[in-house]
């Protein structure tokens, strides 16, 4: 059994100034991102925001970070998000996955899955 319950966002649609190729750094390119945060178990819940994360506000956390960002891997803007959502007090791990579609041109997708936790060092 776990010790966790878990909130997913799926879909998130943001663009951001990504990539290796000159190319790729001229104009915003779409992402899709999908989150699943394990979080700890609510227990007596009053039914009220505080009882666990602020989906809406985590998802604009996220939207501003990729929007502002030019990295030029999409592992390290993974990471970047995953603290975002570890830096929420109630998450305990956070699975990023990233799709970058149209990156190769004889392929849907491209993309990465980030897992990061907590207790990590």
């Amino acid at each position: 059994m776990n010790d966790f319950d878990q909130i997913f966002i799926e879909d998130l649609k943001c663009y951001a100034t990504i990539g290796i190729f000159d190319w790729e750094r001229q104009t915003k390119q779409p992402l899709i991102i999908n989150l699943t945060l394990d979080i700890s178990k609510i227990k007596n819940p009053k039914d009220h925001i505080s009882d666990t994360v602020d989906y809406k506000s985590l998802s604009r956390k996220v939207n501003d970070l990729v929007e502002k960002s030019s990295y030029q891997l999409i592992e390290t803007l993974g990471i970047e998000i995953a603290k975002i959502c570890l830096s929420d007090q109630k998450v305990i791990n956070a699975k990023v996955k990233i799709d970058k579609p149209g990156a190769l041109r004889l392929s849907k997708n491209v993309g990465v899955i980030i897992s990061r936790s907590k207790n990590e060092n």
